[in-house]
């Protein structure tokens, strides 16, 4: 790709996306600037050919698409030092900020950008993120590009900002809900003779592999629950009694209490 990119914040996130574009391809490195107060922190970076500096100007100013990965506390204060090297007909602004929502970054910059708020999971630093994208005055071609992004970082999907809160519960939350089954399955694995090693890896790669079928064929879940399930067979007294134990009921009242949580919070 020929456009450039600035990731303003080199922490966990933006360091983390600017691998995956680099090892995907998508970009080359030179076309990449990252920027952090303490960029020495950044040297195997900038050891790849990636432009690496703390002047946030300079690197709005080199950019066609502008990724903010800073803090939110931090978000006012990093727009407004960037202002005098924002233009509206050149640059981009895609967000990847919890919290901070598209008016209130039109507040500071005003409503002429284009805008994208986007929600990536920590599977971003495999390149297996879910990432939840919204957006303000796009057009076509710059909705194309920014999914085209976060794609080479796992999968993206546009939803209506409104949503966002919801997109944190189901997947950023939703790793978490994810690894708790998981391990609750190693412990039951070990419980019926594997060691903890091998139980984590059964169970992990199941859980991979049935994510895969549903990504992959576009199947619902009961469908490849069908699959195993014989009658009178094992999966099916297993998932009864899961069901008996409340196992689906307490996961959908565990969603809805974290979303709960969030709106109370705001």
């Amino acid at each position: 790709m020929s456009k450039k990119i600035a990731i303003i914040g080199g922490g966990n996130l933006g360091s983390a996306i600017a691998e995956g574009l680099l090892n995907s391809g998508f970009v080359v490195p030179e076309n990449i600037y990252i920027t952090k107060r303490n960029p020495s922190t950044l040297e195997s970076l900038e050891q790849k050919g990636v432009k690496v500096g703390n002047n946030n100007q300079e690197a709005a100013l080199f950019a066609d698409y502008i990724i903010l990965a800073v803090k939110p506390f931090q978000a006012k204060e990093v727009l407004n030092q960037m202002l005098p090297s924002l233009n509206p007909q050149k640059q981009v602004l895609v967000s990847v900020v919890t919290g901070i929502w598209v008016k209130d970054l039109e507040e500071i910059i005003g409503s002429a950008f284009a805008i994208f708020r986007a929600m990536p999971n920590t599977a971003i630093a495999i390149q297996e993120s879910m990432t939840c994208i919204s957006e303000s005055n796009a057009s076509n071609d710059q909705k194309t590009f920014v999914a085209a992004l976060f794609n080479q970082l796992g999968k993206s999907v546009f939803i209506e900002e409104k949503l966002m809160d919801a997109a944190t519960v189901l997947g950023a939350c939703g790793t978490a809900y994810a690894m708790r089954y998981i391990r609750a399955n190693i412990q039951g694995g070990i419980e019926i003779g594997f060691s903890a090693a091998t139980a984590s890896l059964i169970a992990a790669q199941t859980v991979k592999g049935a994510a895969e079928l549903l990504l992959k064929k576009n199947t619902h879940p009961e469908q490849e629950i069908d699959k195993v399930t014989t009658p009178k067979g094992c999966t099916i007294a297993g998932l009864n009694e899961m069901e008996h134990q409340g196992f689906s009921s307490s996961l959908i009242k565990g969603i809805v209490t974290s979303y709960k949580k969030i709106l109370s919070d705001m």
